[in-house]
C-alpha cells in the first residue's frame, strides 16, 4: 500500500520536482517510460483492490440531466410521456431496448451502463 502511494505521489508532483532516480528529470528522457510504468501498474493496482461500480442506470440519467440542466419534460422525445418519464425515474417501469438506445443516441449514457438491472427503490 505504501508504494502505491509513493508511486502516486510521484506523479501527481510537477514534471519539474520529479526525478528518474538517477537525477535527470523525465522530461530529459526521449518517452517517459518510468512515468508511464507507474501510471499502469497504479491503474492495475487500483482495479484489483479498489473497483469502482458501474452507476445505476436511473441515477446515470438524473446525473445526466443535472449535468445538462434537463428537466423532466426534455427527456419526452427519448422515454415518451410524462407519466413514462416518472414511471422510470420512480423506478416502477424498466428501460426498454429503444429507449436505452435513445438515450444512448441523445444524452451520450453508455449501453452498458443503461442495461444493467436498477436499483431497489431507496426508502
Amino acid at each position: 500500500m505504501k508504494s502505491s502511494q509513493s508511486a502516486a505521489r510521484r506523479i501527481t508532483r510537477p514534471p519539474s520536482q520529479r526525478s528518474s532516480g538517477c537525477g535527470v528529470p523525465p522530461r530529459a528522457r526521449p518517452d517517459g517510460d518510468r512515468l508511464d510504468v507507474l501510471a499502469t501498474l497504479i491503474d492495475v493496482f487500483e482495479a484489483e483492490h479498489h473497483p469502482i461500480d458501474p452507476p445505476d442506470p436511473i441515477e446515470a440519467i438524473k446525473f445526466r440531466m443535472e449535468q445538462r440542466g434537463l428537466t423532466r419534460k426534455d427527456l419526452e422525445g427519448i422515454l415518451g410521456s410524462r407519466t413514462r418519464i416518472a414511471e422510470v425515474l420512480n423506478r416502477r417501469r424498466g428501460l426498454s431496448i429503444s429507449m436505452i438506445r435513445r438515450l444512448h443516441d441523445k444524452l451520450g449514457i453508455l449501453a452498458e451502463v443503461l442495461i444493467r438491472p436498477t436499483r431497489a427503490k431507496p426508502a
